[in-house]
């Protein structure tokens, strides 16, 4: 393995090499920060240009692009409350806070080291475990998945800010907007109201740009010619060695989680990253920060969606199965150039692998520098005037849905979700609810039925497979222990209120 890894090295250490991963991160993080162009349309986009390339040199300016997107995402989430892409939504519920205070700075410094971290982390395992990981995940099947889905879905309580009945309630809006199209098993219309538009379902990018980005926009338009309009700072207050001290934990559990999420096909870094925020809420001494302005609330879906990087390549190269849809074009990537990926490319290709290890481990550290170098630049962002802003964003949230598909439906849910977005911030509903209702809800109802179909209708198939036993224990803990700890402190307050 060593000599592998040398070779590896002495490989990936080519000027044209480390050029063509610079160039890959400079592409993903601009396609990460923009609304609507996710880490597998970037990936998709670029693939045809590798085809005439090297095997190594392709791959790595696909991967470049992979990892710089999903890190791309977190600087709009951070800076203007608009995910670049949907593992980023967890991000703006603390980054953007940090953002308004004048801490703009400090969030995407703490953003570009855990999604360093993350990424590192994950690689690593990749190189040193991948074998014995990938084995694990093939014993997920549809009841493990749909625990993993109910999971996901249980962390609303955490996540739904100051009223847990109104996260409840924008949580089922979610579940319920996710059941419009197709049955998943039957293929029967619901909810469709004899709409072709309607009958693949509601996509939920669209809906998370507005939710998020249009319905911020629409909010900013009230006092946009106001005199008590405030531009918003951004403070030079740097991170500091005693909190970066106090973020390493959170950035190692999170990585953990999210290159365990990510090796498991078809979960996902959107997953990981709420999963992971809860989990730092969980653990912390600050839980009424979240949401806020938490540094936690940065570094832990960061580290988490970024670690699903490498895991979800574990899957890809030891069996040839996607962790995800990127990894997906990834194979088709590493079949054209003549790799056949399973547990023989280890030992036919070994070489090429390993230094396509060495290469991501290359391009997670130059996503450092470039991060760290362009916070600066990033920040600029804040100065623009709002009335050159506001259309500005409007304009990328229009162009972003229409991208997905060429489809002006799309358009319109975007328009019509950040109309409710805005409604929602009046009465103060939490959006992040929805957004998770609308990504975990079809993964539950498919895997639920599925189990249930390979069970023959016995509904003991949940409670009788160890892994998907542990799920939905933890997932009952995590949804109602926030709950009792409301009607604790109510009690104690002298409130009769429950939630």
């Amino acid at each position: 393995m060593m000599s592998l890894l040398t070779e590896g090295l002495a490989n990936a250490l080519q000027w044209q090499v480390l050029l063509v991963i610079i160039i890959g991160l400079l592409i993903g993080i601009s396609i990460g920060s923009l609304p609507g162009l996710t880490s597998t349309m970037g990936v998709a986009l670029i693939l045809p240009v590798t085809f005439g390339m090297e095997a190594v040199s392709g791959i790595l300016l696909l991967v470049g692009v992979y990892f710089g997107s999903v890190y791309g995402g977190s600087l709009t989430a951070i800076l203007i409350n608009t995910p670049g892409t949907p593992a980023s939504a967890a991000t703006a519920l603390d980054g953007f806070a940090l953002a308004k205070r004048g801490l703009a700075n400090k969030a995407l410094t703490v953003s570009t080291i855990a999604s360093t971290i993350g990424g590192l982390l994950s690689v690593i395992v990749l190189i040193l475990v991948a074998p014995q990981l990938a084995n694990f995940a093939l014993k997920f099947s549809a009841p493990e998945s749909f625990a993993l889905a109910l999971f996901g879905l249980s962390i609303v309580s955490s996540i739904s800010g100051k009223s847990m009945s109104k996260g409840l309630i924008a949580g089922l809006i979610g579940l319920l907007i996710a059941t419009i199209g197709l049955d998943p098993i039957g293929g029967f219309p619901r909810f469709t109201f004899d709409s072709m538009d309607l009958m693949t379902g509601v996509n939920f990018i669209p809906v998370m740009i507005g939710l998020f980005a249009a319905s911020e926009a629409f909010h900013s338009m009230e006092n946009l010619f106001s005199s008590r309009q405030v531009a918003m700072k951004v403070e030079k207050i740097k991170l500091k060695w005693q909190e970066f001290k106090m973020l390493i934990g959170t950035m190692l559990r999170s990585s953990g989680i999210g290159t365990f999420i990510g090796m498991i096909p078809g979960a996902g870094a959107d997953i990981s990253a709420f999963v992971a925020y809860n989990e730092a809420k969980r653990f912390s001494k600050n839980k009424e920060e979240f949401g806020k302005g938490a540094l936690e609330g940065v570094a832990a879906p960061e580290a988490a969606n970024n670690s699903v990087t490498g895991g979800a390549m574990i899957p890809l190269l030891t069996l040839g199965i996607p962790g995800d849809a990127v990894t997906a074009v990834l194979l088709g990537a590493l079949m054209v150039q003549g790799l056949q990926p399973g547990p023989m490319l280890f030992e036919t290709n070994g070489p090429i692998v390993y230094t396509l290890f060495v290469g991501m481990l290359l391009a997670n550290v130059f996503m450092l520098f470039i991060g760290l170098a362009g916070i600066r630049l990033f920040t600029k962002v804040l100065l623009i005037p709002k009335a050159v802003l506001i259309p500005m964003i409007i304009v990328l949230c229009v162009v972003g849905s229409y991208s997905l598909g060429n489809n002006y439906f799309d358009v319109v849910v975007m328009f019509v979700a950040g109309v409710i977005g805005y409604f929602l911030k009046k009465f103060e509903f939490p959006a992040s609810p929805i957004i998770l209702g609308l990504i975990l809800g079809p993964m539950m109802e498919s895997n639920f039925r599925r189990s249930l179909v390979m069970s023959e209708g016995d509904i003991s198939i949940f409670f009788t497979r160890p892994i998907t036993v542990v799920l939905l224990t933890i997932a009952i803990i995590t949804l109602f222990t926030p709950i009792f700890k409301a009607v604790l402190q109510n009690k104690r307050n002298g409130k009769g209120e429950l939630l």
